[in-house]
């Protein structure tokens, strides 16, 4: 067990090593600068000063050696558009934001959609199945940006059941979290269903049957853990899709999180901030993807024999 979590600590950090390296180069690539906004109100000699403190002077060789060393630290500079702002402070700052609705988006996709994944498949062909089949479809059908606008225009402005922007109640939380976590909720739907329709067709759901048991006291106690494989699998890329999505989510609902930290730093070229925020959330993805990986060997240990023994 812990050989197999060290091997995939070291893929983690490689990953990690090449995603800094990457952002590096694709930041100093991109056309533009951080100070082009302001060349017209500033003097060249400013210009030039300005250049200098950040370092944007220095060889690209000692600028990536140096920042690759911040990272270690993480240290990740200070903003070249906000100045006086750190991005560490900016990031611990919108970040728990972010936290709160991806949480709660990944609890609505886990739990609604298992639930209409059981639903679906103990109701195999009947209206059960049929409508929990529908509501997941539409779900991943619909884009989340699409969605966003069409709940703000009919729950918020013609219903006024909920606020369509800002993050100040938690009724501010709802209709994000359903723009975000709905499409997701319908791939573990989708999921659930077809590995739990495995499930119950397989020998020891047989003999469960056999000794008596109820329906529903076969699917807790021993088909679902196993049908729930597949959506374990499904955590990492998930927990990334959650991540990445509230960028757009979170311009849309006017909400304070890392995410519209992003889309501005893109749009002022400030690259210090750019590839702060990309390393961050390269190490929180990485993370979750490395405890899912360990989740997924308690639940079926068949994984453990295999990682040792590569």
């Amino acid at each position: 067990m812990a050989k197999y979590i060290l091997k995939r600590v070291g893929h983690s950090l490689l990953s990690l090593f090449v995603i800094v390296t990457v952002t590096f180069f694709l930041m100093r690539l991109a056309p533009g600068n951080p100070f082009a906004a302001e060349q017209q109100v500033v003097t060249p000699q400013i210009q030039e000063q300005l250049n200098e403190a950040y370092g944007l002077n220095d060889p690209w060789y000692e600028q990536y050696f140096t920042y690759v060393k911040n990272v270690a630290t993480l240290d990740f500079g200070e903003s070249m558009k906000y100045r006086g702002r750190s991005t560490n402070d900016m990031i611990a700052e919108s970040f728990p934001v972010s936290v709160t609705l991806g949480a709660a988006s990944l609890l609505f996709a886990i739990g609604f959609g298992v639930l209409l994944g059981v639903l679906s498949a103990m109701y195999h062909n009947k209206a059960g199945d049929y409508i929990a089949t529908i509501v997941a479809v539409l779900g991943i059908s619909i884009p989340s940006f699409v969605l966003a606008g069409l709940m703000q225009y009919q729950l918020g402005l013609q219903l006024g059941w909920f606020p369509i922007s800002g993050w100040k109640t938690n009724m501010h939380v709802i209709l994000p979290t359903l723009a975000l976590g709905l499409g997701y909720m319908g791939n573990i739907a989708k999921m659930t269903r077809s590995s739990l329709l495995e499930q119950n067709t397989s020998e020891y759901v047989k003999l469960a049957k056999a000794k008596g048991l109820k329906k529903w006291g076969v699917v807790f106690k021993h088909s679902l853990k196993n049908a729930l494989l597949p959506v374990v699998t499904y955590l990492g890329p998930l927990t990334a899709g959650i991540l990445t999505g509230s960028f757009v989510i979170e311009n849309i609902f006017a909400i304070p999180g890392l995410g519209r930290h992003f889309v501005q730093s893109i749009n002022n070229r400030d690259y210090t901030l750019i590839m702060g925020i990309t390393v961050f959330f390269a190490i929180v993805l990485l993370v979750a993807v490395l405890i899912v990986d360990i989740l997924y060997v308690f639940l079926d240990p068949r994984i453990q024999l295999e990682g040792d023994d590569n």
